[in-house]
């Protein structure tokens, strides 16, 4: 049995998960992911391909600004050119310039890439290897080796598997990962594999990274760590190319609760729920409710046996606890599901259970039309203080109309006018502009703020996503509009839902603004800012 050393996290959602089809990552949700991948606790986060992209660029330029990362900043490239040198090969120069603190190179462990992919000999491929990690590492804190395809290579000629690795190793790098490109391996060859590894290079840090086209990438990372290997790769919820990568949401679970493996430790672990939800969020894609340890039937139990024996003996139908992954256990159709993390975020509510109840049940009826709450924080806490009694609103708004049209010569405008009332008194504005009808909105709802509340000029929409909630209604379905805003270093987002996207957008939009009065003390004037630095919720 392997020692008993913590497993390395090494998390490349951002890079091979943003390959995903139907993902696209902006700059401002890169930033935001790995800013939570850091306060989770993963060792390694994998930012891009420096070079291959601007966006990649400016992300690694942006994290050199702030430098507020305790987790180790990671850059991915691919070894040098055939006959090129090291040193004049500009995606390696790339690498060495990006700032980051580790780099991952990807290299051929496979011959018959080598003969027909690279179409090179297999001397030049090591020389290739060895090459690069040794112009890398003079210039990288940390150099990993990824040996592509390199299940494959074992099948086919396992003594050219492991010399890639030898050449990676006498160059100097920090860690060889064998990786299931193709996503073919079986649990027990991919184990054997990782042991016969293990004992050509002892004491050398062995990584492994799994793609899932078999379904297997979970169990064969699983395994690999079970029979030596020290560095676990994956993205959250599994994100990346294809059928994906191993889902670090069922990989560390299994590994830390299920094998006794210290992975992120417990206090982290139980932060895995929220962030896979924000991962569905940022990526703008439906989350998957029967999804292993995070999903939101994960711990559901419905009636008849499965509900008699949980009321008994909670563990009798879970193998593990829903509060060791940040998930909760749901007996359907009850009135006490959810309490537990309601009154967690909103103590004041532990002093009417009345309230309670009326807090829960409107969740469930706005999660049942469409709601969502994970990434609208802000949404959330504003309808909490609503059922205490303690919203009074800085603002109501009126009425709003916003539209479109094509004007002669091909230029496009959109108008949007509101009316509200601050106080006694009422504002009603008109704003146009290039953007389309929700900027002219958000244009006009400033407009008739900022007379009362200056400070409203501040606030950033950093991000604006639109999901169909039932799509089988076709033109008829309802949207959910999530909303991310920003004033200064604070965030936070707020929800629209409505079968009129403008309404929705305009749900949001109003909810962001009162957020923000409410955040600067609820006055009119220059507010005070910071004042609520503690929350709504703990009021």
């Amino acid at each position: 049995m392997p020692g008993r050393q913590p497993v390395l996290v090494y998390d490349t959602t951002l890079r091979d998960g943003a390959q995903g089809e139907g993902i696209n990552f902006s700059l401002d949700d890169k930033l935001r992911l790995a800013g939570a991948l850091d306060r989770l606790g993963v060792h390694y986060i994998e930012g891009g391909w420096p070079g291959s992209n601007p966006k990649d660029s400016e992300f690694f330029a942006a994290v050199r600004r702030t430098g507020r990362l305790r987790a180790r900043l990671a850059a991915f490239g691919a070894t040098r050119r055939v006959g090129v040198r090291a040193a004049s090969d500009p995606n390696l120069r790339l690498l060495a310039e990006s700032g980051a603190d580790a780099a991952g190179v990807v290299g051929k462990a496979w011959d018959l890439h080598v003969r027909e992919v690279l179409r090179t000999t297999r001397e030049e491929n090591l020389a290739m290897i060895s090459s690069s990690i040794a112009f890398l590492k003079r210039r990288l804190a940390e150099v990993f080796f990824d040996a592509e395809h390199f299940f494959d290579g074992w099948r086919s000629d396992p003594e050219y598997a492991l010399a890639a690795l030898e050449a990676a190793f006498r160059a100097g790098a920090d860690a060889a990962v064998l990786c299931d490109t193709n996503g073919g391996a079986l649990p027990g060859e991919a184990g054997e594999a990782v042991a016969g590894v293990c004992r050509r290079f002892p004491g050398r840090l062995i990584g492994i990274h799994c793609h899932n086209d078999s379904g297997m990438a979970a169990a064969n990372s699983v395994e690999a760590v079970l029979r030596g290997a020290g560095m676990v790769q994956g993205s959250l919820n599994g994100f990346g190319e294809r059928a994906g990568n191993a889902d670090l949401c069922s990989v560390l679970p299994v590994l830390e609760l299920g094998r006794g493996r210290r992975c992120l430790g417990a206090r982290n672990l139980r932060k895995l729920t929220d962030l896979s939800r924000f991962a569905y969020e940022l990526a703008n894609l439906p989350r998957r409710d029967f999804q292993p340890f995070v999903g939101a039937s994960a711990f559901a139990h419905k009636g008849g046996l499965h509900a008699a024996g949980m009321a008994r003996s909670p563990g009798a139908y879970e193998t593990f606890r829903p509060e060791a992954v940040g998930n909760r256990r749901r007996v359907l159709i009850s009135e006490l599901s959810g309490r537990a993390s309601l009154l967690s975020r909103f103590p004041a509510l532990a002093r009417n259970p009345r309230r309670q109840r009326e807090a829960l049940e409107a969740i469930r009826r706005l999660e049942n039309d469409g709601y969502a709450f994970e990434n609208a924080d802000a949404s959330l806490e504003l309808l909490i203080l609503r059922l205490l009694g303690r919203h009074q609103p800085p603002f109501r708004l009126l009425s709003f109309r916003a539209s479109s049209e094509e004007r002669l010569g091909g230029l496009r405008l959109s108008e949007a006018s509101v009316k509200l009332r601050v106080g006694e008194e009422e504002f009603h504005t008109v704003s146009e502009g290039p953007h389309g009808p929700v900027s002219a909105l958000d244009l006009a709802l400033r407009k008739a703020l900022i007379p009362a509340f200056g400070f409203v000029g501040a606030l950033r929409l950093t991000d604006y996503r639109v999901h169909i909630v039932n799509a089988q209604a076709g033109s008829a379905a309802r949207v959910r509009v999530v909303i991310q805003s920003r004033e200064g270093r604070e965030g936070w987002g707020t929800i629209g839902v409505s079968e009129n996207i403008l309404d929705a957008s305009c749900q949001a939009l109003v909810d962001s603004f009162q957020y923000q009065i409410l955040r600067r003390g609820g006055r009119a004037g220059r507010g005070r800012p910071g004042a609520r630095k503690q929350g709504l919720a703990q009021k």
